[in-house]
């Protein structure tokens, strides 16, 4: 601890009082109590090998991330509270240089360590009989990123503080739209509903496990009669960044079933009329922010941090002490320099290749990271998958949408399917298929989970379900235990297909495991949750729509009313981002969007113009600064992206969308692109996104426009007139 925050004295939540001359003096050092255990079982059975944090996100481990946030944010002091693999968390810390840091411009980052806690609420009790905190601190998840800019949202807190002492939290939150389909938003989490007052900003209501089959909530009587004017969120993501008084730790201390911190002390301090203490919140519009809290989160963070969402948290710019550095080449492909590559392998968009990594003759790596040492096979094709340091892929394995982890050996012909998880040192033998959305590791399931509010101990004396060896699983009954004598290529399967042994998947089973998966949710199940849609608008009246009050309701609640457009080509761009990194199978967007389309009760046309918003957008993201460079990359996502464009340019009225929003863009949204739209309008009739007719029909419908809706009109005269004469020679050649 720094020799600042040592003059602070005291410790818990009675040393934050003092006088206020002295505080502006001498302030108190910016802490931050880190929860390097997320004390859930979801990237069970990895972690009974190695603690979440330390997972590596793109070749770096999670903590790793959320310390170098903090240190940027202007955090003094760091405190790591550790459970589960403790030592590992703390060896890692010393080897990283983390530990003991110090010194002007350094955060401090101490370790603090029990083994009785169970739960986050456990952590903070003993962060308070500690006395470590001193003031106003961070609160944050080890597997939380972010590029966020602390600033804002501290002096709001601090300035709340002092008009009102019983402001004790804000809860940094983000707009994240959930699908109309699977209400989850993109980081496959639930839903959330939360009642905000638009004027203070003050949390009136939580909840985090609203029933999907109903189209309402039940909100306690008492908050509509003492707050006159609400919004009320469903489109609300909870990034897990806390900025929390010292009184905090104190409402944990003297309320022992806090265990959960939204669940149990949000919920808990929301509905408690006798103490009085409020959270706020504060909505994030600029910057990054997400919590890996699950498989697919895990997937679409890693995506973020490849496609520089999170810069300056990227690949090139940070490594971690252990990591080479890596570059970025064309198409967001990242390298490291000592990568041994093959002529005829091919790497493709948004992939990651570690230091060390050597890939064979012919090999296909697409949408996928790669870790350090691993020695890749001929043939192999690697799709949309996450490949950890030292692994062994020989010849002509496929990998699809999984996650492999450190030191797994797939021998030749193996295939992994979609949704797989293997753990640490798994071997899958020659020709073996691992059936999709399945979980192996050499450590047999415990029998006791039944809580996702448990430690990720290791705990294998605690009892075992009868967990059977892989090939059990197969139904190649006859062969079960014995592999072929053929020597020709034929499958070993019995006991030497697998070593390791495979994890059941709870109560639900494999049904509901897409909801979590790093795979794309599958395209029956999205056909399946878009018929029930399309069945519920058909049903439905306006009384079950919360976002459209009823106009003649002279109720003084105030709903959020934002233009239904809007929030549809929102969630369109969303879910279009999620396509680029493979989040979304591109058989299946069409159907996502045609979701979002009925339930915002849209016409084909809207598709069109939010769809070629979208692809435009990209195509600007990945652009550097140039026009000539921006040309070009819009030309390679047109190119791309060309037959979705036209599922949705069926008419000469829906070309005429895509030609003005593309007016509209140049005009207000995306400026860069007005110089070059003479340039990329025959780009677009190249590629029968839009058509002669539409191109003619919208000249002249300009004719008598003013003389600013005339400018892109003009810029491409050039080519107008050629379509012109072209159409005349046709017309004479007919004769």
């Amino acid at each position: 601890m720094s020799k600042k925050s040592r003059s602070r004295g005291g410790g818990g939540a009675g040393a934050a009082a003092g006088d206020d001359h002295e505080d502006l003096a001498r302030p108190p050092p910016l802490q931050a109590v880190l929860l390097a255990d997320s004390f859930t079982l979801k990237f069970r059975p990895i972690t009974l090998e190695r603690p979440k944090v330390l997972l590596p996100l793109v070749h770096m481990p999670m903590i790793e991330y959320t310390l170098t946030w903090l240190e940027s944010a202007g955090v003094d002091e760091a405190f790591v509270f550790c459970c589960a693999h403790s030592h590992q968390v703390k060896e890692y810390l010393e080897k990283s240089g983390w530990a003991g840091k110090a010194g002007a411009g350094s955060m401090a980052v101490t370790a603090v360590e029990s083994h009785d806690a169970i739960s986050a609420g456990d952590a903070l009790r003993v962060i308070y009989e500690r006395g470590v905190i001193h003031g106003d601190f961070i609160l944050i998840s080890g597997d939380t990123i972010s590029n966020m800019s602390l600033k804002d949202a501290l002096q709001e807190h601090m300035d709340r503080k002092k008009k009102d002492p019983l402001a004790v939290m804000t809860m940094i939150i983000k707009h994240s739209k959930p699908s109309i389909l699977t209400h989850q938003t993109r980081l496959g989490n639930d839903e959330i509903v939360m009642a905000i007052d638009p004027e203070t900003k003050e949390l009136l209501y939580y909840e985090d496990r609203a029933d999907n089959s109903h189209l309402y909530v039940t909100i306690d009587k008492d908050i509509l009669t003492n707050n006159p004017s609400l919004q009320l969120h469903n489109d609300m993501e909870d990034c897990y960044i806390d900025i929390c008084s010292p009184e905090v730790l104190s409402l944990f201390t003297d309320n022992f079933d806090y265990q959960h911190l939204r669940r149990h002390f949000v919920k808990g301090l929301l509905v408690d009329d006798i103490m009085g203490y409020k959270i706020y919140t504060h909505e994030l519009r600029s910057g990054y922010a997400a919590r890996i809290d699950n498989f697919r989160s895990y997937d679409t963070v890693s995506k973020d941090v490849i496609q520089r969402w999170t810069y300056p948290m990227v690949p090139d710019v940070i490594s971690s002490r252990d990591c080479s550095e890596s570059r970025l080449h064309r198409q967001g492909i990242y390298k490291a320099s000592d990568v041994t590559l093959s002529h005829s392998a091919q790497i493709g968009a948004n992939s990651v290749v570690g230091s060390g990594t050597s890939i064979g003759d012919h090999c296909k790596v697409l949408n996928s990271v790669i870790g350090e040492g691993c020695k890749i096979g001929k043939n192999a094709l690697i799709n949309g998958s996450y490949i950890w340091d030292n692994v062994i892929i020989e010849d002509g394995c496929k990998v699809s949408n999984s996650l492999v982890c450190g030191s797994v050996h797939l021998k030749a012909g193996a295939i992994v399917e979609p949704g797989c998880v293997l753990s640490f040192n798994v071997e899958v033998g020659k020709n073996v298929v691992v059936p999709a959305h399945s979980k192996v590791s050499l450590l047999p399931q415990p029998s006791n989970e039944d809580s996702d509010e448990e430690l990720e101990y290791a705990d294998t004396n605690s009892g075992v379900t009868e967990s059977p060896p892989f090939s059990s699983m197969r139904s190649n009954g006859d062969q079960a235990t014995v592999p072929s004598e053929d020597e020709s290529g034929t499958s070993e399967i019995g006991t030497c297909g697998v070593v390791g042994y495979i994890w059941t998947s709870g109560d639900t089973g494999i049904l509901e495991e897409w909801r979590q998966s790093i795979a794309p949710i599958p395209k029956e199940k999205l056909e399946e949750l878009q018929h029930a849609v399309s069945e519920d608008d058909g049903s439905e009246d306006e009384s079950n729509n919360p976002t459209q009050p009823d106009k003649d309701d002279s109720s003084d609640i105030a709903v959020e009313d934002d233009d239904p457009f809007s929030k549809f080509e929102k969630e369109v761009e969303e879910t279009f981002q999620r396509a680029l990194g493979g989040g979304v199978n591109r058989d299946n967007l069409i159907l996502e969007i045609n979701g979002l389309r009925l339930a915002y009760s849209l016409q084909h046309a809207d598709c069109a113009g939010a769809v070629f918003y979208s692809v435009m957008k990209s195509a600007l993201v990945a652009a550097q600064s140039t026009n000539d460079t921006l040309l070009k990359t819009t030309a390679e996502a047109l190119g791309k992206w060309k037959d979705l464009l036209r599922n949705y340019t069926k008419t000469v009225d829906e070309e005429m969308e895509i030609l003005l929003k593309f007016e509209e863009m140049c005009q207000e949204t995306t400026k860069e692109f007005s110089p070059l739209f003479s340039k990329i309008l025959p780009f677009l009739y190249d590629t029968e996104v839009v058509s002669e007719d539409a191109i003619m029909r919208w000249a002249e419908e300009k004719e008598h426009a003013d003389e600013s809706d005339k400018v892109f009109v003009k810029q491409s005269e050039a080519f107008i007139q050629w379509l012109k004469e072209a159409e005349e020679e046709d017309d004479e050649e007919e004769e």
